[in-house]
């Protein structure tokens, strides 16, 4: 009998947060008051959902992340090895608080995302266990913690592990920083237009590439995926669908195309499998929670055809 297929892993690394994700019909200007018809609660992240999607859709992933010494801290560490995530490298930090986030999705799946991190929380990646960078296939970091998203970058490009970011919004100073040292530079399109002062994603892709040897792309909502492609701008489209709850689309995308780049998946077809993820989170109310099933998303590429 052969062996089951190796499963690939992945390390992320960012900040999360104990998340309270309201629904409303509308989010009026203040001052108001909107009475929500549900609620969920989650513990999420940009890099941390990114995981959960990546281990949904067949990987492993571990998740490398700060967390206060309360309550909250412990619940996230149960919750997130509950749902099959490596916790082994959730660090408590004494004397702080863990991170809280209310979001309030409305009746388009538009959202308004409202997060508390303890300002007094230690910002030092020294704790980080870079040593076990090569046991994963490919790393994934966000902005929300730039200091450890750095240590673990320079450390996947010493091991020569593909390094992923998650090139959201965020300081300049920030992505000019870890840009640099990803091997794939994956922008939402608002991060990416931020960073460049452009209003085009099409030349600011030309103009991240210039100076970046690596993969070089943007997510675009229902407008789908594009990345540079030597002189030229690719793109893949994303499938129509019902909207919902856009909260943690993007971060399923970077989940489900690390994973296809690390299955050994042509870049079309990484994009398309991840496009098709991301669009059927869309479908369902409750951020990273909505994230399809393997048998889900090849379900909508075979309803989907090239």
């Amino acid at each position: 009998m052969r062996p089951p297929p190796r499963r690939p892993r992945a390390i992320a690394l960012g900040a999360i947060c104990a998340t309270r994700i309201f629904q409303v019909d509308s989010i009026p200007a203040p001052p108001a008051k909107v009475m929500a018809q549900r609620l969920v609660q989650v513990i999420d992240g940009m890099a941390l959902s990114a995981a959960c999607a990546f281990a949904r859709l067949g990987g492993q992933a571990a998740i490398w992340a700060r967390c206060g010494d309360d309550a909250q801290g412990l619940a996230t560490r149960e919750s997130l090895q509950a749902e099959g995530i490596d916790v082994s490298g959730l660090h408590v930090v004494p004397g702080s608080a863990s991170s809280q986030a209310s979001v309030i999705v409305d009746g388009r799946g538009e959202r308004l995302v409202i997060p508390f991190h303890d300002p007094a929380v230690d910002r030092s990646p020294g704790w980080l266990p870079l040593a076990r960078v090569r046991e994963a296939d490919i790393v994934l970091v966000d902005v929300r913690w730039d200091e450890g998203a750095e240590a673990l970058l320079r450390a996947a490009r010493e091991a020569g592990v593909p390094a992923m970011l998650d090139g959201d919004t965020a300081p300049h100073e920030v992505l000019a920083r870890l840009v640099p040292l990803a091997s794939h530079a994956v922008f939402s399109d608002a991060g990416l237009l931020a960073f460049t002062g452009l209003s085009d994603v099409d030349t600011a892709l030309r103009q991240v590439a210039r100076t970046h040897a690596g993969h070089v792309g943007a997510s675009c909502g229902a407008a789908g995926y594009a990345w540079v492609d030597g002189d030229g701008i690719r793109r893949v489209p994303a499938p129509v669908v019902d909207v919902v709850d856009t909260l943690a689309a993007g971060d399923v995308f970077h989940g489900a195309f690390a994973l296809a780049l690390c299955e050994g998946q042509a870049l079309d077809a990484a994009a398309r499998f991840a496009c098709h993820a991301a669009s059927l989170k869309c479908t369902h109310f409750g951020g990273r929670l909505g994230c399809p099933t393997r048998d889900e998303v090849e379900a909508s590429l075979a309803r989907h055809p090239h």
